[in-house]
């Protein structure tokens, strides 16, 4: 697992010189917070292999002083065979910016997941595209992109051996595919001949690791228990409203340890 992560952030070393040629892009300090996730979910079995799922999620900030994100969704997933998964479903996210105001996104994603079982042991894979909708009336958008694109790539571990218990573990990073780019001369002090040049910026922004438990307290009732931790490398840029100036340009780091709590009903 460490030899894992290790390599993962090795990768990211490179990446704050990517996305632009004219000058090497300065990273920030890391950040850290530690936070909280707590989700109660329904799964309604409607044929076999065929299952739609509720769920609901609050997530606290800033050493749990503060809510920093609700959301809720639906997912439908149907499992082809016992090597292959399929879903997608919406998500309705509303997450609290810096500035004191609330932000409501709509999320929609698609999944393929594969797994293979080895004695007690099941190895899988998932890759998820997801596209996040935001109103851009709300925001610059040579800043943001609007409707970002990403894919969450996620290896997992889990253990099944116990009769009501599976431990588990993963490594997931997240792509963004188009994040705003752009043109310019950097003298040192301040940017000149600036060009947004559209959405077509990528790179890695995202690693997690996570540690977790699922816990099955009978046939309708269980519990997950995780430890997570989440890098964000992410490419801030301030412009002017009218996208003809650019004062900065920075890539912000920050880790984040999360204590996740979850519920799920199934019937």
């Amino acid at each position: 697992m460490k030899r894992i992560l290790m390599i993962c952030l090795l990768a990211l070393l490179p990446l704050a010189g990517q996305a632009q040629d004219y000058y090497t892009i300065p990273v920030g300090d890391l950040e850290t917070d530690l936070g909280g996730r707590f989700s109660l979910g329904v799964d309604k079995k409607l044929a076999k292999g065929l299952h739609l799922s509720v769920d609901g999620e609050l997530r606290m900030k800033d050493n749990f002083s503060a809510l920093g994100r609700w959301q809720i969704g639906a997912d439908l997933s149907y499992k082809v065979n016992p090597y292959l998964k399929l879903g997608g479903g919406y998500i309705f996210i509303d997450k609290l910016k810096t500035s004191g105001a609330w932000s409501p996104r709509h999320r929609f994603y698609v999944d393929v997941t594969g797994g293979i079982r080895a004695g007690d042991w099941r190895f899988s894979l998932r890759e998820r595209l997801q596209l996040t909708h935001r109103n851009a009336d709300d925001m610059n958008v040579f800043q943001t992109n609007p409707n970002s694109l990403m894919l969450k790539s996620r290896f997992k571990v889990q253990y099944k051996g116990f009769q009501s218990v599976s431990p588990y573990a993963y490594v997931e990073l997240r792509n963004v595919f188009n994040d705003p780019a752009c043109t310019a001369k950097y003298n040192g002090t301040t940017f000149s001949d600036y060009v947004f040049t559209g959405y077509t910026d990528a790179y890695v922004n995202r690693l997690r690791g996570a540690l977790g438990l699922e816990w099955k307290l009978s046939k309708q009732h269980a519990l997950d228990f995780t430890l997570l931790g989440d890098y964000c490398y992410d490419k801030v840029i301030d412009t002017n409203a009218e996208g003809t100036k650019l004062k900065s340009i920075t890539f912000e780091r920050a880790f984040n340890t999360n204590i996740c709590i979850g519920y799920k009903f199934s019937f």
